[in-house]
């Protein structure tokens, strides 16, 4: 039981980032909107490089790697279809952009893939789960600050896109919980739910955000074609320099 209470607190811990959007509150309309732009094209980046560089080799690790893309292109289809019917049903009927619900679904899948994590690396240690914890705090942080962007720039008040950032990061918990009572499976489950999660990502960023930025022109696009690399380094540093967990 001390296990659980460990994978509650530190998955809890982790759940608090989908406050980051907090700070923006402070910020005057006209800082915001530039604040956003330069944060949904380093989404882009991160979207991408979270996919590329991080779960599509972790899932070629426990899968081969035809499933592995099978279960990529499934995301994608997936994700599409989502989008398909919320334009069908909703579009004329709301202000936000369907992209907005894509990126909660497809954060909230990361999120409990992270709290499987979290959840396996107490049940080997307390110490490795606290590092786990740590590690996956700081990777996961420039990623809450894209999702709020987006989210913003998708037609979400600001109020409403805290909120539904928290719920999508508090995942997280569900996550560590589930992997708690089903130890035995987590394994296959997190296996599984990697390349669909990063065939979601790739669907975001390309269908959906890419062309967001090609509606800036001039030195504006330029800013956001700068950013999306930003976000694609920092992805690879993470993976390439960050602690392995």
């Amino acid at each position: 039981m001390d296990t659980l209470i460990w994978i509650i607190a530190g998955t809890f811990f982790v759940s608090l980032l989908g406050f980051t959007g907090i700070f923006s509150l402070s910020l005057r309309e006209s800082h915001l909107k530039k604040a956003i732009f330069i944060l949904t094209s380093f989404s882009i980046g991160g979207l991408l490089g979270g996919a590329f560089f991080h779960l599509l080799p972790e899932a070629v690790e426990e899968l081969p790697v035809d499933s592995a893309m099978l279960g990529a292109l499934a995301g994608f289809i997936v994700f599409l279809l989502i989008e398909t019917y919320f334009h069908w049903h909703h579009c004329s009927e709301c202000e936000i952009h369907p992209y907005s619900y894509l990126m909660l679904i497809g954060d909230g899948i990361h999120n409990l893939i992270d709290g499987l994590v979290i959840s396996g690396s107490f049940l080997v240690s307390v110490p490795f789960g606290i590092v786990t914890t740590v590690v996956i705090f700081g990777h996961e942080f420039p990623q809450q600050l894209g999702l709020f962007g987006v989210l913003i720039h998708g037609g979400m008040e600001k109020k409403k896109a805290i909120l539904y950032s928290y719920v999508s990061q508090s995942t997280v918990i569900l996550g560590g919980v589930a992997g708690y009572f089903l130890a035995a499976s987590v394994e296959s489950l997190s296996s599984l739910l990697l390349p669909f999660a990063a065939g979601g990502f790739l669907y975001i960023a390309a269908s959906d955000l890419v062309p967001e930025m090609h509606k800036e022109e001039g030195a504006k696009r330029m800013l956001g074609l700068g950013m999306v690399f930003a976000g694609l380094l920092l992805m690879w540093a993470l993976k390439t320099f960050g602690p392995h967990v």
